[in-house]
């Protein structure tokens, strides 16, 4: 009988979501970075930034017990990528160090809690492994599922993400 670890089930999980969320990516173009559908929208490049930027977010899951967004010496993203290069190789410079942490875990550290929080109000405290999955994994399924919606509002053919897309077929 074979037996997968949490620790594996997420590095497998992860590394299908990274590889179809750089697919996206490398159609975002930056010619149009100040698209939004909606006044109350996030630009485009502003949605494929924060996409990209998540990846760190889902680093501090694994190697941190909390996270206090009112901490003025928190950790913060970088400076906004100038164009599709910088994105995609910020998206790989995330990506690799996030799966370098994961490979550095184990199952029981997994299971330790994660604190998110504002001042004394919290957010969320959950097991890592939780965490990673619900606001790292499915958050950023989400903004990318977004980001498809603006490259299609854009006439932009749309990768194939679990199985082939419309402009694929």
């Amino acid at each position: 009988m074979h037996t997968s670890s949490v620790q594996q089930n997420i590095l497998s999980e992860l590394d299908h979501e990274l590889a179809s969320t750089r697919r996206v990516l490398e159609r975002v173009p930056h010619d149009q970075a100040d698209y939004r559908p909606h006044p109350k929208s996030m630009t485009l490049w502003q949605l494929a930034t924060h996409v990209v930027n998540l990846l760190a977010f889902k680093q501090l899951f694994v190697q941190h017990a909390s996270r206090d967004f009112l901490d003025p010496n928190g950790p913060k993203p970088g400076p906004t990528p100038t164009s599709q290069e910088e994105l995609l190789a910020r998206f790989d410079e995330y990506s690799a160090t996030l799966r370098q942490a994961l490979q550095a875990t184990d199952d029981e550290q997994l299971t330790d809690s994660f604190r998110l929080h504002r001042g004394e109000h919290t957010l969320f405290d959950w097991p890592k492994a939780t965490a990673i999955r619900l606001m790292g994994l499915n958050h950023s399924i989400h903004h990318r599922g977004q980001l498809t919606v603006y490259l299609r509002l854009l006439d932009i053919p749309i990768p194939g993400l679990y199985g082939p897309s419309a402009d694929e077929q």
